[in-house]
């Protein structure tokens, strides 16, 4: 198996803190989600979080005008370039304080920073040939408190700034004859956002207690003049005018909210080309004015959460929303009323993760009683099921792909279904017991869920939800539970030290009891059920056989997970990783391997057949949680302890005591901090991928065949230029198996698709079955983004005719590729319906429309016939009648000329 797994995506969290911001062409959202940033695919429907990471959490972010680099700032005052378009850092520069607000000009030669007390201008990287990205333009004082906001007019030659000194300065970057600095003042509370109107010197100024101040400049934008070094011309500035402000109007949100406990206004963003000021409230209500006027347009409660950042796009119609108490993210269009986008992590830990058995979906439950469904391709969850009272402890999806079975310290097991998306069946046991894990059979027929109060397992029918049996034995809390798929046994571990094995059909009761020397922890089966993992309490992993209850091999991983210490630990590392063990543990698709990891920040692989390290990930850097140092910081050390240990808060005793038994976060402590950990680890079906819910959400790891080159068989003359030598010569299957052997997708796929199609069977005919196993993957994995599903499909076909049997029979070795094969075939069938349902009643709409104006028209022409057969009628009578009164008018004898 190759380990070239690396960081895909992160799901599961979508904003913590800092400010949201549009990118320049108003398709995407960028968020900061802990120490790295996420991007949402408005247009695509997609996320994808950067593969780049800083030392702690990200506050602050803003985008170049023209999309390609990205400025974020840290908790500590680090910043860092980004480009957008090699997904890399280009350059670090430390601000030694703290960062509230970057903004670039809108023309991007500059960018400004709030740095405590002053305004830094910088040049902004790639304008000039410089070795530092980061070239310090001009510095400007002059506010007394922490800086908040910072804004540019539209020619990027003036920028204003607001401060918790209750103060808005308007600076020219440049020096103007009529313009240097000018304060604006009036307001009783910080300024949360100060802003230009557009083409204009006009400032809005908005502050944390409801009132909007209006200062209306007596001077054009393009009334400045700039300086001129020459003598003659410096003399008589004197005699040019400056530039002044005027009170132009003073509004108070109070007014408009009109209740009785005004809540405190956060953030606030403008949109210049529109006149849209969209502020937001601590109580999660935002509201949509119309400037100067103050009209509003618009007033929407999203939570009950205080609001961290607003944004808006680059045609103002849709309006960015995040809150970091829920981790929600909302994009919002105001003028249809309708949310473009969605989204919402788990406020607390995510403590349990699974995957569907196509590998297209990724279920998981948090701290917070909630149980959501991600879609792994797309990276958004599509739904959310709150049924739960508490905490989730175990997620499992039926082998079908329609239900998902959670267990809950609330007491119940729920089955919800995936394709009316409901809660149809609530599983609970007798006596209330709080449940710590679930497993499902094969069939999806008996469900079983383990007790921590009643020590006992309880296991009921999906059919009609009875409680069937209660398997008792275990003398302390049920920790793990799995079932085999190859008999159906089931496997329970207890921190009484033993692990049992149960049978539930026919041999029901007890089959084997497992001593063990420590508390069990975490097991789990191999995907062929013949084999099973057991993790303890002495961080060792040991491997059983299914049948015989033997011990095959054990593994000691004590020093592979590391020896993190936290901040207020009066211990060393290595020896508070004496109580430090494996808590989760997952096979591999194929079953060679075993993913595992507790509380560390490391996710450690092992080879089941040689029983030793194989690889070893590092799920975060971020310093912002803790736990992620092996030894303290001698900075932080004093003559009494570390500053840890140092209550800030000013408590009576001077320290804070830490409650016993608090996994996440000391919260007897006034500012605690969360501890890096890996709850739970799964492995895709498909084995392209594996997912582990940690601290900072769901880390999605998979593997990228472009990064990797690993050729079969290569030898001198087998190149590229051969490759193509025999498709020209019309050697086909030479060609599949050179291009195969070099194994360059790229050139792969031009082989393959410039083979005539009538030509697949006789070729896959030939073929060893090295080379089957090779093409079924490589056309698995081009179902997924390939625009040519019929030409493969039509390749897929002979080639599972012909070599089906021999395909059963390593059905084992195989498997990722058919899952793969089947996950994506049933992807592009969904969307192929999808667009073919649309399609015929689109069709079915315009020939009822044809019909009825064709039928319209028929009825029109017999209108018309009825017309001029009464006409034609109606002459005849007349003519008649014409004719009777010549003859009458003849017998009378009279002259009618």
């Amino acid at each position: 198996m190759k380990f070239a797994f690396q960081f895909n995506n992160l799901l599961g969290s979508v904003y913590r803190k800092g400010n949201i911001t549009f990118t320049p062409d108003g398709n995407s959202v960028i968020s900061p989600v802990g120490n790295r940033i996420s991007a949402f695919d408005l247009k695509n429907n997609k996320s994808q979080t950067l593969p780049v990471e800083t030392r702690v959490n990200i506050v602050c972010t803003a985008l170049s005008p023209d999309g390609r680099l990205a400025i974020v700032v840290t908790e500590e005052g680090e910043g860092h370039l980004i480009s957008l378009i090699s997904n890399s850092i280009l350059g670090t520069h430390h601000f030694h304080h703290t960062v509230s607000q970057v903004k670039f000009a809108p023309d991007g030669s500059k960018f400004a920073v709030t740095r405590d007390t002053v305004v830094q201008v910088f040049k902004a990287p790639g304008k000039t040939r410089e070795f530092n990205p980061f070239v310090l333009y001009r510095t400007f004082p002059g506010h007394v408190d922490d800086t908040t906001s910072i804004d540019w007019t539209s020619d990027s030659r003036v920028l204003c700034t607001g401060s918790r000194d209750r103060r808005t300065r308007v600076i020219a970057i440049e020096r103007q004859k009529n313009l240097s600095v000018y304060d604006l003042g009036g307001l009783r509370d910080s300024v949360v956002g100060s802003f230009f109107d557009y083409n204009s010197l006009d400032v809005y100024c908005v502050a944390r207690d409801g009132y909007v101040f209006v200062w209306l400049s007596d001077t054009e934008l393009s009334g400045l003049k700039p300086f001129d070094e020459n003598k003659k011309e410096a003399e008589k500035d004197s005699l040019i005018a400056k530039v002044r402000y005027n009170p132009g109007g003073k509004f108070n949100y109070r007014d408009v909210r009109k209740d009785s406990e005004f809540s405190e206004l956060t953030t606030a963003e403008f949109h210049k080309s529109t006149h849209l000021l969209v502020v937001a409230f601590s109580d999660g209500t935002f509201y949509l004015h119309e400037m100067p006027d103050f009209n509003m347009i618009q007033s929407l409660s999203i939570s009950d959460q205080r609001v961290d950042s607003v944004a808006i796009n680059n045609t103002g119609d849709l309006i960015g929303l995040a809150c970091g108490g829920l981790g929600q993210l909302l994009v919002w269009e105001w003028q249809s009323q309708s949310y473009i986008l969605k989204q919402q992590g788990h406020s607390n830990d995510t403590t349990c993760v699974t995957y569907s058995p196509d590998g297209h979906n990724i279920v998981t439950g948090g701290g917070d009683g909630k149980v959501k469904v991600w879609n792994s391709l797309s990276g958004f969850c599509f739904v959310t099921f709150p049924e739960h009272c508490g905490e989730i402890t175990g997620v499992k999806v039926t082998q079908n792909g329609k239900s998902v079975l959670s267990s809950s310290l609330d007491g119940t097991v729920r089955a919800f279904d995936l394709t009316r998306y409901r809660n149809y069946k609530t599983l609970t046991s007798p006596k209330p017991d709080q449940f710590s894990c679930v497993a499902v059979d094969g069939a999806g027929e008996i469900v079983c869920a383990g007790g921590t109060a009643e020590f006992m397992i309880y296991v009921w029918t999906m059919k009609t939800g009875r409680l069937l049996q209660t398997l008792a034995g275990h003398q302390a809390p049920i920790s793990s539970l799995d079932f085999s798929l190859s008999d159906g046994t089931l496997a329970s571990g207890s921190w009484d030290q033993t692990v049992k094995l149960w049978g539930i059909y026919e041999q029901a009761g007890m089959r084997e009891t497992i001593d063990l020397n420590s508390d069990v922890l975490a097991l789990s089966f191999r995907p062929d059920g013949r084999e099973f993992a057991v993790a303890t309490l002495n961080a060792h992993i040991t491997f059983w056989d299914t049948s015989s209850a033997q011990q095959k091999g054990a593994v000691e991983g004590r020093h592979d997970l590391g020896y993190p210490r936290k901040d207020t630990d009066k211990v060393s590392g290595k020896t508070s990783a004496e109580g430090k063990a494996f808590e989760t543990l997952c096979y591999s698709a194929d079953g060679t391997c075993v993913l595992a990891a507790g509380r560390s920040k490391n996710v450690c692989i092992y080879s089941v057949l040689d029983q030793m390290l194989v690889k070893k990930f590092t799920i975060s850097c971020n310093h912002s949680l803790d736990g992620m140092e092996e030894f303290l910081d001698k900075r932080k050390m004093t003559a009494w302890g570390s500053l840890a240990l140092v209550d800030t808060g000013q408590s009576e005793d001077g320290t804070a005591i830490a409650l016993p038994g608090v996994k996440r976060g000391d919260h007897s402590s006034r500012f605690w901090r969360p501890e890096v950990r890996v709850y739970s680890l799964q492995f895709s079906p498909t084995g392209r991928s594996w997912v582990a819910s940690t601290t900072e959400g769901l880390l999605l790891y998979s593997l990228d065949q472009g990064m990797v080159f690993d050729p079969y068989h290569l030898e001198m003359d087998v190149t590229p230029a051969s490759v193509r030598a025999a498709r020209d010569k019309g050697d086909h299957s030479d060609a599949v198996m050179l291009a195969f052997r070099l194994n360059e997708q790229a050139l792969i796929q031009e082989v393959l698709e410039s083979i005539p199609v009538n030509s697949a069977a006789m070729i896959i005919d030939s073929l060893s079955d090295v080379y089957v196993d090779k093409l079924l993957a490589f056309i698995g994995d081009m179902l997924e983004g390939t625009a040519h599903i019929e030409f493969y499909l039509l390749w897929l076909m002979p080639l599972l005719t012909s070599h089906g049997p021999k395909l059963k029979q390593r059905s084992q070795q195989v498997m990722t590729s058919l899952r793969t094969l089947q996950r994506n075939i049933s992807r592009k069938y969904d969307e192929l319906r999808k667009i073919a349902d649309h399609n015929k009643y689109t069709s079915e709409y315009l020939l009822a429309l044809t019909h009825l104006k064709r039928k319209k028209k028929l009825k029109e022409e017999e209108e018309e016939e009825d017309e001029l057969r009464d006409l034609g009628e109606e002459s005849e009578s007349s003519e008649e009648e014409l004719s009777w009164k010549l003859d009458d008018s003849s017998e009378d004898g009279m002259d009618l000329t």
